[in-house]
């Protein structure tokens, strides 16, 4: 059994209602005392600062693993699939969630579809994909 991360921070796009979910699900019942949520639309350093380094949020969330001093990224699919692996899920939704997002593998065949659908999510609240753009 690998070890537990010291810290774990999930910055997500708090524009997309599917992502809000999955992130207050994950943070709320996830059973991970060590899981830090970020709404990255709303922290405009901290998006700028992971877009500079290769991390949009256009492209997925990001998750900051610290685990012995030293933090290491993870993006999209990447982020999801070990974010699902850690979680010790106690919500029937997320414990499904867990189940599918789990497998790296399928995760990167499922993506596409939960990129085009936050596509259609900000586009019915009219906010743009990319949050450092200003027209939807």
């Amino acid at each position: 059994m690998s070890p537990q991360p010291a810290h774990l921070r999930l910055v997500f796009d708090g524009g997309c209602p599917f992502c809000q979910c999955f992130a207050e699900l994950s943070e709320l019942k996830g059973g991970l005392p060590q899981l830090e949520i970020v709404d990255g639309r709303a922290n405009d350093q901290l998006r700028r600062s992971l877009k500079a380094q290769g991390y949009p949020l256009s492209g997925g969330a990001v998750l900051m693993v610290q685990m012995d001093g030293d933090t290491r990224m993870f993006h999209g699919p990447a982020a999801v699939a070990l974010l699902c692996r850690q979680l010790r899920p106690s919500a029937g939704l997320l414990g499904l969630l867990k189940m599918v997002f789990a497998s790296r593998e399928r995760t990167e065949r499922l993506y596409p579809l939960l990129l085009w659908a936050r596509r259609l999510a900000l586009g019915w609240r009219s906010l743009p994909i990319d949050p450092d753009h200003h027209e939807p």
